[in-house]
């Protein structure tokens, strides 16, 4: 159905893409920053243990400070970078230390005296000075009282770190984080982390490959764009510019009848949909905690729900409601694939993995708790929580998670093999399987971070899951899912669709595999992640400047149809959450991520509220919209004719998105500008502290968000929760046996197309038109029927 050039060229790209990746993840364990055996100040007392610092990051894992501060920028926003805190207080005291025993010029010392890199390897020493030492001494009892205080109103439990022990290991991790920022690499004269963060009591700021890669990649996007642009104003790739005149006729959704397994995804969406809520409110609590840290309109939630514990359970359900949604799509859309076939027994597994998401669910939420709170003891890795940002969840329940999409895969290629069977590889329903097994098998990738990982390796496999799972290959399912459900509409033609899913494997394979690497630039990995990062990563806006184009058009394809149906088109709705999926994927993956992607601008703004920003913009924007948009299609089966109304999805879809934009632009998008105006200013640490959050500009800012919030839970999530129980409660009484497999046609006539000049085969194409020699073409189908034919899935 596609020529041959399209498979090559997305073989190609996919293959040199993770070749260059795999010598990145060669070099990120070659050049990650050491641990010493041992520092030791330069009289010779011992400082710290190199075990002291690996156990200090199982503190601050175990205890969820990560969904609290960050590290090298990672992390969350409310409480301090502590890189960048630690190295500020600490040079700070030695800068004052050096004035008062009469240096004849304190703060230059005090440059030296960290810029200089004292790590002997063949011993596995580290030197402090004296005066960076007292330092350590001094700021352990800070971060003890910081971690420790009884009272709270910081966001984190009260005497959340209290053995000494502890708080001296995790000091000494945030005191190791701090040694790398600022001591120069052997062989270079900037630091393990490229100088970051801007710190100018130790003469930090960017490095020439920080400027000039931001130069050079904004060269790239514009010689990108231009040269896209150029090819596909010339010629017509995908084919869906000329006017398609085929007569679609639309039958009511009731004409279909839904399989066992189709059934059963109502229950999925149930689930997504109260996973949602329960999102959306701890999001609201979270941010709460921004506008007034002291207290919840006057109730103490530090003591019961603190910020990282809302935070943590905000983040994995993000994660957990797209994923259902996701996983229900692709069981719905299988017997449509199958020609309405469906094996005996699928609707059992269906069930089988919805129970264990569930458990998996359930088991993980309180098992972060348990773990926070010290519950588990030794077990808190396996049981309770690994502490990484997007894969907080234990051990044992991330394995089960991954398994339960592994299940999913089988259930689609039980349902799928018949189809498989008779299809090549590079049709679309191969295409579209492969999609899903891609999806456990880079989840999975995320194993290879665990809380004895160093930090540097572990951020490295950590956004394998957060960027390439998520902005790749969930990339790649979403638009092999949503070109084939036009293709069972009727309003695209399966070549179109092909020709679609092969450019967007071509393109972000192109910018968003090695692209990954933009969120690597300051976690301690050697220049070339900057550069080739850099470089990647604004490529990765090319696709969307022009799928965004072209969006428009693919999803207006029905409305030029001829449509001589008395039953209206059932999924405009459905359709136009795609089409807010377009619009956010530009502004808020695009223009947003582009924003904070360029090395200068990252240096600056990492772990501000631009990143929020973009963040809640393209998460949300991209896959929550997704997400609720298959819900709408597979829905309208679901919910008979006589119960089902316009008026919910409506009323969702706007205020979602006005919600979403009110977030955006009214809160994020402004506190981030001005956030990374303080960085410039002051430096990272100052506009990262609690007392800048909380100053009045910021506070007003954060309350002003409250109405946008309110419009999104009460007229977006609501909504849908009440549409997919109306899904769960009137499904009954249109399950179909196996043997009446005709009733699952889809429920679109397509009707026969006028010949065009240069058109012999009635396809609406033009024969010199077609991009590659149609005598190439693998495992071509029959031509299409001229007499009006039903769209068979």
């Amino acid at each position: 159905m596609i020529a041959r050039g399209w498979v090559q060229a997305a073989v190609l790209v996919t293959l040199g893409g993770f070749f260059v990746l795999g010598f990145l993840a060669f070099r990120t364990y070659e050049a990650q920053p050491p641990i010493p055996d041992r520092t030791v100040s330069a009289s010779g007392d011992l400082v710290f243990t190199g075990d002291d610092v690996r156990d200090g990051q199982k503190v601050f894992l175990r205890t969820g400070l990560m969904q609290y501060g960050s590290i090298y920028g990672h992390g969350a926003y409310l409480g301090p970078d502590f890189t960048a805190d630690y190295l500020h207080r600490s040079a700070t005291l030695v800068r004052e230390a050096h004035t008062g025993d009469g240096s004849a010029d304190p703060g230059e010392r005090t440059v030296e005296e960290y810029r200089a890199n004292r790590y002997d390897e063949a011993t596995g020493t580290l030197v402090f000075s004296d005066a960076q030492a007292a330092a350590f001494t001094e700021l352990t009892g800070h971060y003890a009282d910081l971690l420790g205080s009884p009272d709270g109103k910081q966001g984190l439990r009260p005497h959340a770190v209290t053995n000494p022990g502890e708080v001296h290991d995790v000091t000494a991790y945030f005191a190791w984080t701090a040694w790398t920022a600022a001591a120069e690499r052997p062989g270079h004269d900037y630091s393990y982390t490229n100088n970051w963060p801007s710190e100018p009591l130790v003469a930090n700021e960017p490095t020439g490959h920080t400027v000039t890669w931001s130069v050079l990649s904004l060269v790239f996007l514009l010689v990108g764009a231009g040269a896209l642009f150029t090819a596909f104003g010339r010629w017509n790739f995908l084919g869906w510019h000329h006017r398609d005149q085929r007569e679609l006729r639309f039958h009511s959704p009731d004409r279909v009848r839904l399989t066992p397994a189709q059934r059963t995804t109502a229950w999925f969406f149930l689930v997504m949909a109260g996973l949602f809520l329960v999102q959306v409110l701890l999001g609201s609590a979270a941010q709460h905690y921004r506008a007034d840290l002291a207290s919840f309109f006057g109730l103490p939630l530090d003591r019961w729900l603190p910020y990282n514990l809302a935070r943590t359970w905000h983040t994995q359900l993000s994660i957990f409601w797209v994923v259902t949604s996701f996983l229900a799509i692709g069981i719905f859309i299988a017997p449509l694939i199958a020609r309405g076939w469906e094996p005996r027994g699928q609707g059992l597994l269906t069930k089988v993995l919805l129970g264990a998401l569930v458990v998996v669910v359930t088991g993980s939420l309180l098992g972060e708790l348990a773990g926070q709170r010290g519950w588990l003891g030794e077990l808190w890795s396996l049981l309770g929580n690994q502490g990484w940002e997007y894969l907080d969840l234990g051990r044992v329940w991330q394995v089960l998670l991954t398994l339960g999409m592994a299940v999913w895969v089988v259930i689609l290629f039980r349902g799928l093999r018949r189809r498989l069977q008779q299809e090549s590889v590079a049709n679309m329903p191969w295409l579209f399987f492969l999609a899903a097994l891609a999806l456990p098998l880079f989840y999975a990738v995320g194993l290879l971070a665990g809380p004895d990982t160093q930090f540097t390796a572990a951020d490295f496999w950590r956004f394998i899951v957060v960027h390439l799972w998520v902005e790749d290959f969930m990339e790649l399912f979403t638009t092999a899912t949503v070109a084939y459900l036009f293709v069972l509409l009727g309003v695209v033609r399966e070549r179109v669709a092909l020709a679609v899913i092969f450019l967007d494997i071509v393109l972000y394979g192109a910018g968003g595999v090695i692209g990954t690497m933009h969120h690597l630039y300051f976690s301690g990995e050697p220049a070339e992640h900057l550069a080739l990062g850099a470089t990647f990563s604004a490529l990765e806006v090319v696709p969307l400047l022009f799928l965004t184009v072209e969006a428009w058009g693919f999803l207006q394809i029905g409305a030029r149809r001829h449509s001589p149906s008395s039953t209206p088109f059932p999924h405009r709705w459905a359709v136009m959450f795609l089409a807010a999926v377009g619009f956010w994927n530009f502004l808020g993956a695009g223009v947003f991520g582009f924003l904070v992607n360029l090395p200068i601008v990252s240096y600056y703004e990492m772990g501000t509220g631009l990143t929020a920003n973009h963040a809640h913009a393209a998460m949300m924007g991209v896959y929550g919209m997704l997400a609720v948009g298959f819900a709408v299609f597979a829905l309208r089966y679901l919910i008979p004719e006589d119960r089902w109304s316009d008026r919910w999805p409506r009323i969702a879809f706007w205020s979602l998105n006005l919600g979403l934009a009110w977030m955006s632009f009214a809160t994020l998008l402004p506190g981030g500008a001005l956030q990374l105006y303080k960085v410039v200013e002051s430096g990272y640490a100052d506009a990262r502290s609690l007392g800048y959050l909380q100053g009045g500009t910021n506070v007003f800012l954060e309350w002003l968000r409250l109405p946008g919030d309110v419009v999104f839970i009460a007229g977006g999530v609501l909504p849908l929760l009440w549409m997919t129980w109306l899904g769960v409660r009137h499904r009954a009484g249109r399950t179909r046996s196996p043997e009446d497999a005709e009733l699952s046609l889809l429920f679109t006539e397509v009707g026969p197309e006028p010949a065009r000049a240069g058109d012999h085969d009635g396809d609406g194409v033009r024969d010199d038109d077609r991009d590659g020699d149609e005598a190439g073409d693998v495992a071509r189908r029959d031509p299409e029927p001229p007499a009006t034919e039903a769209v068979a899935p």
